[in-house]
């Protein structure tokens, strides 16, 4: 998904650096390993191996709970400036004490279909996530059914299990471990992550 972004800022002469999480792309497939302190140790593994200075940490969606993370766990090493992506931090789950959250049911419910029928799971959410249906077309069904096919080849064990990480995972104290100038983007019709329980309050907590 980065594809249309990293030639714009090469040519505006930053170093640019993606990598596959656990299980995507081409990255290993271990059995477990997706909860978000070891997936941030990775990224912390990444930093150093690649000695990386004053980057901004640029993370969506799932990622946003990785660049929080980041900080909380590694004390934000070698990083001068952070972004979040219509991010699931702080929190996504509906408890008594965040109540206004996703039910637990509806998570479970995406667990089942991802077990039961990964790809049209896969195909039903890329549309959601995109947001076409029958009046938006937001981008052409090729490029939809690309998405679909770079999703398809992930680890089904990872794609349940990261599902649990970023809807259960509570980053509500974590926030104020980012102490570097932070732009937050979210879309306000996101479907996929509420704007109102993740990116909004987020600016709350970190002003």
């Amino acid at each position: 998904m980065w594809e249309y972004y990293i030639d714009t800022l090469i040519q505006n002469n930053f170093r640019v650096i993606v990598y596959d999480r656990y299980a995507f792309g081409k990255s290993s497939q271990p059995w477990d390993g997706y909860d978000y302190d070891t997936l941030t140790d990775d990224l912390k593994a990444n930093i150093e191996q690649l000695n990386i200075k004053e980057a901004a940490l640029v993370g969506f969606s799932m990622g946003g709970g990785e660049v929080v993370r980041y900080f909380s766990r590694h004390g934000g090493k070698g990083i001068s400036k952070a972004v979040l992506i219509g991010a699931v931090t702080p929190f996504q789950l509906q408890t008594d004490s965040n109540p206004n959250g996703v039910p637990q049911e509806k998570y479970d419910t995406m667990a089942e279909q991802i077990k039961n029928d990964r790809i049209r799971f896969l195909d039903d959410f890329g549309k959601k996530f995109f947001g076409v249906n029958v009046i938006s077309k937001t981008l052409s069904t090729p490029l939809l059914h690309y998405y679909r096919m770079l999703c398809s080849f992930a680890s089904p064990r990872a794609t349940i299990e990261c599902a649990i990480s970023f809807s259960t995972t509570d980053f509500r104290s974590e926030m104020s471990a980012v102490n570097v100038p932070t732009l937050i983007i979210h879309g306000d019709e996101d479907k996929t992550v509420p704007i109102e329980i993740t990116s909004e309050i987020a600016a709350k907590i970190s002003s």
